[in-house]
């Protein structure tokens, strides 16, 4: 394994023998393998990556998906059935609750145990502990038996041990999605940093998450590696595969028909930035290019209805080329039905360069009670007036979708992923997904 390779998986794979009867644990002893009393399930099967140093990947799937047994492989919390795992460098994983955590110990007995065996000295974890049990801010719970914690009092003394203890890589699961809201964007800020120096393994459900972490997503289906890239087109077929699991195989494949094509061709706020007109008049002015709709796009559904337009308009409706951002700006989407549909939900989502989601609304809290029934053949048309946000330079998207149902349950028929695409030449953001209008800047000494 190269310098440069953390870890390397090859043909990894793991099989469970799932006995229907106690009995049937003794009779397979009892045999020595001359017959077989018990049933085969691969948790895992032939997986086959690496890991660069310095990479960040995140790991998604469904639940029972093989990612947690994927991790514990790694980690070496369970034995391949078949394979190998190579790791170079220190290895610090939070897997399951409490896991590595003697229940009985209190919460400081349990810092001293977990740290260890990371292989930290008892003098390494005395100058470190302040530090840890900061990090984990339980207060006097530290003294009390972690029988007694909570599961977010769990994760934080898991986590403020593993960032202490001078990993080369860390590996996350779900863990992290029972924490609060402050702690969780402590966790981030501090893998964030631990990112520009350490290699980093993430396993969520959270798509946005990954797409904005990860330089790389694996997907795991059904204990195989499906896809291995960049994280927002594995995000994508990741979303995909959800909606095939619970409302069939998409009828629309990677794009939509020629026709759709030719079909393509078919308020203020009560105050503005302070600062608008100098930075409007400087070389910061939010210049946004707006591209076509494309109906070749990639995207999934039922076709029972399909996007056919999607525009960004003036406020007197005329189609816009460029817009500068913090301009009123109308989003519209018009859908064709080619099937009677009874409830239509049309909506959108505007992503960053990343594909992490900036903004997104539908049209189902403004027609819940009123919804227009659009017989098969008729066109739907939906208008989301707003105030364009001020963007950062790069390309951003806007992926369009049209459903049937209601928000909580409802038949996807169309989703096409980044139907609009626009592109920020210049921009006074510095930092952040979005720049808000402020309507005053102060700045004076006392």
């Amino acid at each position: 394994m190269s310098s440069d390779t953390v870890i390397r998986v090859e043909n990894l794979s793991k099989c469970y023998q799932i006995y229907d009867k106690p009995r049937d644990r003794l009779m397979q002893m009892l045999v020595r393998g001359k017959k077989q009393f018990y049933r085969e399930f691969w948790a895992l099967r032939e997986v086959t990556f690496e890991v660069k140093r310095g990479e960040t990947i995140g790991i998604i799937g469904r639940n029972g998906s093989g990612k947690s047994t994927l991790l514990q492989l790694i980690c070496g919390t369970l034995n391949p059935s078949s394979g190998k795992i190579e790791a170079n460098g220190r290895v610090a994983a939070l897997l399951e609750l409490g896991a590595g955590f003697n229940p009985e110990f209190t919460g400081r007995e349990n810092v001293y145990l977990s740290a260890s065996l990371y292989g930290l000295s008892r003098e390494q974890i005395d100058q470190r502990f302040e530090q840890i049990a900061g990090f984990a801010d339980i207060g006097e719970h530290l003294e009390q038996p972690v029988k007694t914690y909570s599961s977010g009092m769990f994760v934080r003394l898991a986590f403020a041990v593993i960032a202490h203890v001078d990993a080369d890589v860390l590996v996350v699961d779900e863990a992290l999605s029972v924490g609060d809201a402050y702690f969780v964007q402590k966790c981030m800020r501090f893998l964030r940093d631990f990112m520009k120096r350490g290699t980093l393994l993430f396993c969520s459900h959270d798509t946005h998450a990954v797409v904005n972490l990860c330089s790389t997503a694996v997907l795991i289906h059904q204990g195989r590696m499906e896809k291995i890239g960049k994280p927002k087109e594995v995000v994508e077929r990741y979303l995909a595969a959800l909606y095939e699991s619970s409302q069939g195989e998409s009828q629309l494949g990677d794009g939509a028909d020629e026709s759709l094509a030719e079909a393509a061709e078919g308020s203020q706020l009560e105050y503005r930035d302070a600062r608008e007109s100098l930075i409007n008049a400087s070389t910061l002015r939010n210049d946004i290019e707006i591209f076509k709709f494309d109906p070749s796009q990639a995207g999934f559904g039922t076709g029972a209805a399909r996007i056919v337009s999607v525009r960004l308009l003036d406020r007197a409706g005329a189609p816009l080329s460029w817009v500068v951002g913090g301009e009123d700006v109308i989003l519209e989407i018009r859908c064709k039905a080619y099937q009677d549909l009874a409830r239509p939900i049309l909506g959108f989502q505007f992503k960053d360069r990343l594909g992490q989601v900036i903004f997104s609304d539908n049209t189902y809290l403004s027609y819940q009670f009123k919804t227009p029934y659009v017989q098969a053949g008729e066109e739907a048309l939906a208008r989301f007036e707003f105030r364009l946000p001020v963007l950062p330079s790069g390309d951003h998207s806007i992926s369009a979708a049209v459903a049937d149902g209601t928000q909580e349950q409802h038949v996807q028929l169309h989703w096409i992923h980044d139907a609009l695409v626009v592109r920020v030449h210049a921009s006074s953001v510095c930092f952040g997904l979005v720049g808000v209008p402020m309507r005053k800047v102060t700045l004076q000494t006392q």
